[in-house]
């Protein structure tokens, strides 16, 4: 088979479903390490796609460079109607405002309470809202993740399963239309990971968000995934369902289901 194809899943969308993500021939290296060798990935509205690859391979290099923490050397990254890589930055930072980032480590602020954690992104994208809204949005995300008890506690105080429904909070508090996960599942008991999946597929059923999932959490992956694109030697080596790449005989896309 050849290293580049396609699965269809009947999970995938149709052909004329709007595509929010468009992935063009992305190239990234450092140094003499090519980490993007040409992938390409169109994602469209309400999918949850998950990137599955080994430890190393690009998958968080992708992520930044979709938000731009990483400039690609070439290719393309369109998202509502603008090249991510060309554009200035106060054109990026209303992009950003409708991209959530759920950060591996939560990168929750240790000297702020919950609440003043989740106020910061409505400051930083310089939202017209006054202190009522503000406190409404906060309450609602809050709500969201079941912990609005927790609005005045400062993150040493909760667990690690908490601090990561906050950060899912603080993402949601913008209603994005494109959710990234980076690593949701790592660090947390089974128990915690799956309560997180699972709130992870109520956001997209509830909001018909876009979410792109970087994982090696296989009952993530299994979970979470309307479409799984396996991330090899830098490209899109093969997309399709759980089960059909489960299924399948090549031996690089067999190797993460043994």
């Amino acid at each position: 088979m050849p290293k580049n194809f396609s699965l269809n899943s009947n999970n995938d969308k149709a052909e004329s479903s709007e595509t929010v993500l468009s992935i063009e021939h992305l190239y990234k290296s450092f140094g003499a390490n090519k980490v993007l060798v040409d992938f390409n990935l169109d994602l469209v509205r309400g999918e949850n796609v998950v990137v599955l690859g080994k430890s190393g391979s690009g998958k968080s290099v992708l992520i930044k460079c979709i938000i731009s923490l990483l400039n690609p050397d070439s290719g393309s990254i369109r998202m509502f109607g603008s090249n991510i890589p060309d554009i200035k930055n106060d054109v990026l930072d209303k992009i950003r405002a409708k991209v959530g980032f759920l950060f591996q480590s939560n990168a929750l602020y240790d000297s702020m309470t919950v609440r003043e954690n989740l106020e910061f992104p409505l400051r930083r994208h310089w939202i017209s809202v006054t202190q009522r809204q503000v406190n409404a949005m906060v309450q609602e995300a809050l709500e969201e993740v079941g912990l609005a008890h927790t609005i005045d506690s400062m993150p040493a105080e909760l667990s690690g399963g908490m601090r990561k429904r906050i950060a899912l909070a603080r993402t949601l508090i913008l209603k994005p239309e494109i959710i990234l996960y980076d690593e949701p599942t790592t660090g947390l008991d089974p128990i915690t990971a799956k309560e997180i999946i699972n709130l992870m597929i109520e956001i997209r059923e509830r909001y018909t968000t876009t979410s792109l999932i970087i994982s090696h959490d296989m009952n993530c992956v299994r979970m979470a995934s309307s479409r799984v694109v396996m991330l090899i030697d830098g490209s899109c080596y093969a997309s399709g369902s759980f089960d059909q790449l489960a299924n399948n005989a090549d031996p690089k896309v067999k190797q993460f289901f043994e």
